[in-house]
């Protein structure tokens, strides 16, 4: 090989991968892209928090609409509510309890340390 098809083999190799910077882009400011939607986000009052694949036909979403979440399962054979809890959940919830007064009354063999 000589340098004319380096340097020919080089600027393919830029071409390429400028077009797949531009393709990403453009899919971004469309909005096709798997992060989430950063301009408006503020306005939404609806939004996808997690997504998680159970197995080719079947996927579980956890949805937050206002000050609530909702845990779905999406399959072909039809959609299930599988619960609905207050926006914050789990780590809400956790505050809660250790929020919890000291005085309150143990159940019996807990440790009171």
């Amino acid at each position: 090989m000589d340098l004319d098809q380096y340097i020919r083999f080089l600027m393919a190799l830029v071409f390429v991968v400028a077009l797949i910077m531009v393709v990403a882009w453009v899919m971004r400011r469309v909005g096709m892209a798997g992060g989430t939607v950063r301009g408006r986000a503020r306005q939404r009052r609806l939004s996808v928090v997690e997504a998680l694949p159970i197995d080719a036909k079947r996927r579980l979403v956890l949805v937050r609409r206002d000050d609530r979440e909702h845990l779905i399962l999406l399959s072909a054979n039809g959609d299930l509510l599988v619960d609905s809890t207050p926006a914050g959940g789990f780590d809400s919830a956790l505050a809660g309890a250790e929020a919890a007064p000291a005085d309150a009354p143990r159940p019996a063999g807990s440790d009171p340390r």
